[in-house]
């Protein structure tokens, strides 16, 4: 038969020097996991459709507000109001209905830089025509020799 001995917790009592070292391996890893978070994610806010956009030297920019419609035109020609795919025949009526709503909005179309020029200006044309007149163009910045890949 074993004895079960009763310890008191009085004697841990006892007087020892204060530890005030911070321990930072738990900070550590909470940056750490942000970091691998804010990798994953940020590739999925590009807004719209996801477009390979030709390269300029110095695109103006432009903040994204949420009165902009993307209006994206892929390599393949089809296009795309928002992230919704629309005919081509359908992209004037539906940018009238648009228009009735938010005659104010702002307009930024993508075109692929695969895609023919003349699927890009029908899409810009029927912007004027419907009378947006805030509509442009979005490019990729061409990267400099200094910056990084």
């Amino acid at each position: 038969m074993t004895s079960h001995r009763w310890h008191s917790s009085v004697g841990k009592l006892q007087k020892t020097a204060m530890n005030s070292e911070i321990n930072v391996t738990p900070l550590v890893d909470v940056c750490l996991v942000l970091l691998i978070i804010f990798m994953v994610v940020t590739p999925m806010l590009q807004i719209g459709v996801p477009v390979n956009l030709p390269v300029t030297e110095e695109p103006e920019k432009t903040p994204d507000t949420d009165k902009q419609l993307q209006i994206s035109v892929k390599a393949d020609g089809s296009v795309y109001l928002g992230s919704s795919v629309v005919r081509k025949e359908q992209v004037q009526s539906e940018l009238e209905q648009i228009h009735q709503r938010t005659p104010d909005r702002e307009i930024a179309v993508k075109g692929d830089k695969q895609v023919k020029y003349g699927a890009v200006l029908d899409v810009l044309k029927a912007c004027r025509e419907v009378g947006f007149n805030n509509v442009g163009l979005i490019a990729q910045p061409k990267k400099s020799p200094n910056q990084g890949t």
